[in-house]
């Protein structure tokens, strides 16, 4: 295990990273520290969230929402096929505020995840890999994906009627 806490920051108006070691005050500190009080992931007390970490993370939650979306949507398909009285029921829960709401959330997932695999897909191809560009299709992500998911379903009460 090594004591000495490395960061490797980009320089200054370049990509080359530089290794910065932690000062001998810290390392002294760590190094009188007992087992039980060393910390167990470091990386959350050192580093603070960063847009391409916070669209990883949302990029799963969004995956995971889409597939309990998926299971709706099936139940939704089965009650349709049940019966009259089966699918009038799953009706007035989407048209309410909530099943409303979730449809949103959905589309934004949607959208999000589509967009957000389209940027992971040009990075494969080595595209928008620099620090500039990954911020700008990150912020892009974001703002499409809720530009997308508004106009959906904006469109999606029109065709309903409004209401």
């Amino acid at each position: 295990m090594c004591v000495a806490h490395a960061a490797l920051t980009a320089a200054e108006g370049g990509s080359k990273p530089t290794l910065r070691l932690a000062s001998p005050r810290v390392i002294e500190g760590f190094l009188r520290m007992t087992p039980a009080e060393r910390p167990l992931s470091p990386h959350l007390q050192i580093y603070k969230p960063q847009l391409t970490s916070v669209l990883s993370i949302a990029n799963r939650g969004t995956g995971l929402a889409l597939s309990i979306g998926a299971v709706f949507i099936v139940a939704w398909l089965a009650a349709a096929a049940w019966s009259g009285g089966a699918f009038a029921l799953a009706q007035a829960f989407w048209g309410s505020l909530i099943g409303q709401l979730f449809l949103l959330g959905w589309s934004f997932s949607f959208y999000f995840h589509l967009l957000n695999g389209i940027r992971h897909l040009a990075w494969d191809s080595g595209f928008g890999l620099d620090l500039k560009t990954t911020y700008a299709t990150g912020w892009s992500v974001v703002v499409l994906s809720l530009l997308l998911a508004v106009a959906t379903f904006a469109a999606g009460l029109a065709l309903r009627g409004g209401a």
